[in-house]
């Protein structure tokens, strides 16, 4: 196992065991559930994870994908503002601590001191298990602690706020008082959720709140202006690729090596950051000679361009293009 680089690999190594111990049939129903809390409507008085059978189970069929999309998020965060490095970074409703281990990978030679915040213990407990296997000091150094994801919430300034997969959980009222703290205390804030309709409507209200405390759009809006969507018609989400090991195939019933994990981001910054000129917010469609490139852009509108192969080096540029990706590209 690497003892430097918080990986992919090495968050599957460190999950590698977890379920040991605990009978399939228990995991199985453990994961039904988490799954329909996922993608139903979840009761917010409670934690979501109650015991350790759920939260390995969770660990299992969510830490993967969920680091994957936030390892996307803060790359395009860095993307826009490659000079700031987070010295301080708190993972408000952090759980088993996925977002935390992105972090520790984004910025991994000077990674943050980080503060993992959720109202779970047995996630807690078993988040700093996993950030000890992993062997990365940085998460070794983590702080994990009880706190109640809520209106009541209170947070010391921190540079990195990260809430991802979270607002989901939380009440309307929950839901705007926990950005608002985020936008008060931190100098960027990353907000990940499913990508959902549903999920990028609350990327957005959160997103509306955000410009509203004074932070600006860094990702991946390339503007801070209204989202161009009509409401109702589409959303706007990207795809991240997760590898799948054997336990996760296991625990989440699939035979393909693979997934793509859809999500929906927000990044905000109260510094200077140079959003991309456009964004590519579909997947490109390539055809012969040509490429369909669906774009939000700077000038706060939805655009389809077409690049042909009489476009030379641009022409190839697109045909290698990946939904989520800047455009054009930064040194075309």
């Amino acid at each position: 196992m690497n003892a430097t680089l918080p990986t992919a690999e090495t968050l599957r190594s460190a999950l590698a065991g977890l379920l040991d111990g605990l009978p399939p049939t228990q995991a199985a129903q453990a994961v039904d559930r988490l799954i329909a809390n996922y993608r139903g409507t979840t009761p917010t008085d409670a934690p979501v994870l109650r015991d350790r059978s759920d939260v390995a189970a969770y660990a299992a069929y969510r830490m993967p994908a969920t680091f994957e999309a936030v390892r996307s998020a803060l790359a395009a965060l860095r993307a826009a503002a490659p000079e700031w490095t987070p010295a301080t970074h708190t993972d408000i409703g952090g759980g088993t601590g996925a977002a935390s281990w992105a972090v520790a990978e984004a910025w991994e030679e000077d990674a943050p001191r980080t503060t993992v915040l959720d109202w779970a213990e047995p996630a807690l407990a078993l988040g700093r298990e996993l950030a000890v296997a992993s062997g990365v000091p940085a998460l070794r150094a983590a702080e994990w602690q009880r706190s109640r994801i809520s209106a009541s919430l209170r947070i010391e300034s921190t540079d990195l706020v990260t809430v991802s997969y979270v607002l989901k959980e939380l009440t309307a009222k929950d839901r705007a008082a926990v950005v608002t703290e985020a936008a008060r205390t931190a100098q960027a804030v990353v907000i990940v959720e499913p990508g959902t309709p549903d999920g990028y409507d609350r990327i957005i209200e959160a997103r509306d709140r955000l410009i509203a405390a004074g932070l600006t759009v860094a990702a991946p809006c390339p503007h801070s202006a209204a989202c161009p969507i009509e409401p109702g018609s589409d959303w706007c989400h990207f795809a991240a690729r997760v590898s799948r090991s054997s336990l996760h195939r296991q625990v989440k019933g699939g035979s393909l090596p693979y997934e793509d994990e859809k999500f929906s981001y927000v990044a905000a910054v109260r510094f200077p950051a140079s959003p991309a000129a456009s964004r590519i917010t579909r997947k490109p469609q390539i055809r012969k000679g040509l490429v369909l490139l669906d774009l939000c852009t700077a000038t706060d509108e939805l655009r389809r361009d077409t690049v042909t192969k009489r476009q030379g080096a641009l022409y190839k540029e697109a045909r290698d293009a990946s939904w989520g990706d800047t455009w054009p590209p930064h040194d075309a």
